[in-house]
């Protein structure tokens, strides 16, 4: 009895949540080896067909760098990358596109197993835009997202979708190979987010990385280029919270940086008072 209490009390913490984000829209990027990692993305899909069947509009933005890397590796292609992005070639495109498009297919065959109406979507296809990216040196066809079909999402959701984006974008000649942290930040901001969830294979921002006592769990955008600077924030966390900034000065409300990791983390991070990651937060 004891421990059936303790659920529903569990469930009534969660209530009021459940209340304000019926009907809002979540962003959740997920990627990297965690993506691989079969037991931590079968708790991931779980939190997401749970969300899915509170009301809530899901749309999730997989990566895939781990598989396309494998898959050039097997073909005798090496992987460059320049300043952390890889260098698209065309027969590059092609390994991207169709790694992409396996996994995109297995996650919406995973998510349907778990009984949510799930729907694959390569982005690629009229949903996101842009352009050739700058830089110094020739990237091949790598694009930075400039606009989104927001009829077309918004379509595909009122049809109780939840949608799998591949991070593809439509170019002016081709497609284009879009960092998928980059397309989930500007997808959220076009969908005016409720939230865009970040999943990492850290705990989220910490004061020291060697001290598990030091976890932030809140900061707010005004302190990330201080913390940037002085260091606590380094490394990898830096584009994710940068990401971060630019989906709350696009119209995303909050941005949660959490470990994917921990068993049920986006249902502790988003239902319970206490939470698990790291908010970013105007």
């Amino acid at each position: 009895m004891e421990e059936a209490v303790k659920k529903a009390d569990v469930l009534i913490e969660a209530l009021p949540y459940i209340k304000n984000f019926r009907g809002k829209t979540f962003v959740v990027k997920y990627g990297g080896s965690i993506l691989s990692e079969e037991k931590v993305r079968r708790s991931v899909l779980e939190d997401m067909v749970f969300l899915y069947f509170m009301g809530i509009n899901v749309v999730l933005v997989h990566g895939g760098g781990v598989n396309i890397s494998q898959r050039l590796r097997d073909l005798g292609l090496s992987s460059v990358f320049h300043q952390g992005i890889r260098v698209t070639s065309r027969k590059t495109l092609e390994v991207v596109e169709e790694e992409l498009m396996k996994l995109n297919l297995m996650l919406e065959n995973e998510l349907k197993s778990l009984g949510a109406d799930s729907l694959g979507v390569n982005a690629g296809q009229d949903i996101l835009y842009a352009e050739k990216m700058k830089s110094d040196k020739d990237l091949g066809y790598v694009g930075t997202v400039v606009s989104a079909n927001r009829q077309k999402i918004k379509d595909l959701l009122e049809k109780k979708h939840l949608l799998v984006l591949a991070p593809m974008a439509k170019g002016a000649d081709s497609k284009l190979n879009v960092n998928a942290d980059e397309a989930a930040c500007f997808l959220a901001g076009e969908v005016k987010a409720e939230k865009l969830v970040l999943l990492t294979n850290v705990k989220g921002i910490m004061r020291d990385v060697n001290d598990s006592e030091s976890f932030i769990s809140s900061v707010k955008e005004e302190d990330i280029k201080k913390m940037i600077k002085e260091g606590i924030i380094n490394e990898g966390m830096i584009p994710k919270v940068l990401a971060a900034v630019r989906a709350l000065d696009s119209g995303t409300k909050k941005v949660h940086i959490i470990d994917a990791k921990i068993p049920h983390a986006i249902l502790l991070e988003i239902f319970t008072d206490q939470g698990v990651g790291t908010e970013v937060i105007k």
